[in-house]
């Protein structure tokens, strides 16, 4: 499966796999209408997805005849060759997942429907009349999907497939501050009040009924999940094996060895520990790596406070990397270079990348979700996560995706798995380090938190998951272990910790695929190195990486080692 060149490509005649590949997006947006939101097509921007067990199977139904179609298809060239694969790929597990029943039990803290039915407001524009109109339509829309959503949840407590309860106890906790008139929805209808557009009194009063609408739809989902799926749901956190076998393939776009990841996840955390233990002694002679950690705290010039200063900081460390980056690394073309850097409305924790439209007419951006009570921030830890989200990271890699219409259809442009864009972010980090951008010691301790957060995040889920034996051989991984765990192996807030874990225990497979992915990222650098021996050029396979799209890793492997073999 070779890839060409696609910044060299002209445009390239749609074959009968990108009429496939298209039409699969056609019917995500019109089973998914929010999916317009993100890729910001216009029409039906007020409608949600049926959430309910009959929308699910017609979901389903209309996967299972994309993939006979894909199946059917010939490829007429390498293009049609990767498009192929992993459709094929995504289409399948997609079924798989739908006859284990995820759909019933999908409840967690971060990235469920609990949290999605809201978090499309964020990307909704608010500028003019019509926009406000479309909120207006969304407000009200909303709860025959969270009536839709709960049915399903529903379904699974007569299947016996319900998620752990500390899913259910999180995700109450956090319904519960969206009925308050302190709640997003009634903010977010205040702020039409405040806003630039010149509103008919009419619509702010259907923006006024439609937050109070959401608010008790809000209400509707709290009411549910204490009194009917708490009783049902199991203190258990693991999921087991077989449902997380199916979650990994998700993230990471590859099947790999679990047990022998594992054992990886520990040995890799021992390594990062001792490379942070060393960088403390740089930074201040004998000391322990929370003794460093403690005087850089303590160090004003590297301190943030409040979030407008965070997001000007946030701002200017982009720009920066863009430019110079651009001038020495990395040809970004010129719609890839605008990011926009945001303080989240959402205080719930996390740091995120949303992409941009197809024709940028939405750039890029960088969400930070500032946990409610956070004022100060550290600009040492912070660094990495600027070049994680933004360039050489997420930005470079889903902006160059977006612009090479020439050669990816609308497909393989917003395709992807967390392991292959994850993966790649950590690459990223590791990549600013030898560039020199993190010369800093104080820097690179921050890149090697994070790293090391994440090579505990590999040990700890697939410990609680598969139920493993703990790493010192005392007992069995459980939920509660992981906080602790997870605790001596960060060095963050105990707020931090407590969201993080809580993600992880209700995510299965999510929070591996950042160092699973980085690791087989590496695998295909050295591998590809390897290959070509003295001809090998690192900015040229990134850019040939790069320029496949967001496939999953075991498709990204094939192609880039079929293009070896060509």
């Amino acid at each position: 499966m070779t890839q060409p060149d696609a910044s060299r490509a002209t445009t390239r005649e749609p074959t009968a796999v990108d009429a496939v590949a298209e039409s699969w997006v056609d019917t995500q947006v019109d089973l998914y209408p929010e999916f317009r939101v993100y890729l910001g097509r216009p029409g039906r921007e007020g409608e949600y997805a049926d959430y309910s067990p009959e929308g699910a199977e017609r979901a389903i139904a209309e996967t299972r005849r994309a993939l006979a179609e894909i199946r059917a298809a010939v490829a007429v060239d390498d293009v049609d060759a990767v498009t192929k694969t992993d459709l094929d790929r995504e289409l399948q597990l997609a079924i798989d997942k739908h006859e284990a029943g995820f759909d019933q039990r999908d409840l967690n803290v971060i990235a469920s429907p609990a949290q999605e039915l809201r978090d499309i407001f964020d990307l909704m524009p608010t500028e003019t009349v019509d926009d406000w109109s479309h909120v207006a339509t969304r407000l009200g829309n909303l709860p025959e999907a969270m009536s839709g959503y709960i049915e399903s949840l529903r379904s699974g407590i007569a299947a016996g497939n319900v998620p752990a309860i500390r899913q259910v106890t999180e995700v109450v906790a956090q319904a519960k501050k969206q009925l308050a008139d302190t709640g997003f929805f009634y903010g977010l209808a205040r702020t039409a009040d405040g806003g630039g557009a010149d509103l008919p009194a009419s619509l702010r009063a259907e923006l006024e009924d439609g937050a109070r609408a959401s608010a008790e739809a809000y209400g509707a989902l709290v009411e549910f999940l204490a009194t009917e799926l708490a009783p049902h749901a199991p203190e258990k956190d693991a999921v087991g094996r077989d449902l997380y076998a199916l979650a990994s393939r998700g993230f990471l776009g590859a099947t790999i060895d679990q047990d022998e990841t594992y054992e990886w996840g520990i040995e890799e955390l021992a390594r990062m520990t001792a490379e942070q233990e060393a960088i403390a002694r740089e930074i201040k002679p004998g000391a322990s790596v929370l003794e460093a950690i403690a005087f850089l705290d303590g160090d004003p010039a590297r301190k943030l406070h409040g979030t407008d200063a965070l997001q000007r900081w946030m701002q200017e460390t982009s720009d920066r990397a863009v430019e110079e980056l651009s001038r020495t690394q990395f040809d970004i073309p010129d719609e890839v270079k605008r990011l926009e850097c945001m303080i989240a409305p959402t205080q719930e924790g996390g740091i995120y990348y949303t992409n941009p439209t197809d024709d940028f007419s939405r750039p890029g951006q960088m969400w930070w979700s500032v946990p409610e009570g956070v004022t100060e921030f550290d600009t040492w830890r912070e660094l990495t996560t600027v070049y994680h989200e933004g360039v050489p990271g997420h930005h470079l890699q889903i902006g160059q995706a977006v612009y090479n219409k020439a050669t990816l259809n609308t497909w393989r442009r917003n395709a992807g798995t967390s392991g292959h864009a994850e993966g790649w972010a950590l690459y990223a980090e590791r990549l600013m380090e030898q560039l020199g951008y993190l010369d800093d010691p104080a820097d690179r301790l921050g890149m090697l938190d994070g790293q090391r957060l994440r090579a505990a995040r590999v040990v700890l889920d697939i410990g609680v998951h598969l139920e493993k034996p703990l790493p010192d051989g005392s007992g069995t991984w459980t939920g509660e272990y992981a906080f602790g765990f997870l605790g001596a192996n960060v060095n963050m807030s105990r707020e931090f910790v407590r969201f993080e874990v809580n993600r992880y225990l209700g995510w299965p497979g999510q929070a591996p695929s950042y160092k699973v992915g980085q690791r087989i990222w590496e695998q295909l650098r050295d591998e590809t190195a390897a290959r070509e021996g003295s001809s090998f050029d690192i900015r040229a396979f990134h850019k040939r990486a790069l320029d496949i799209g967001g496939v999953g890793l075991d498709t990204l492997r094939a192609a880039l080692s079929t293009r070896a073999r060509g």
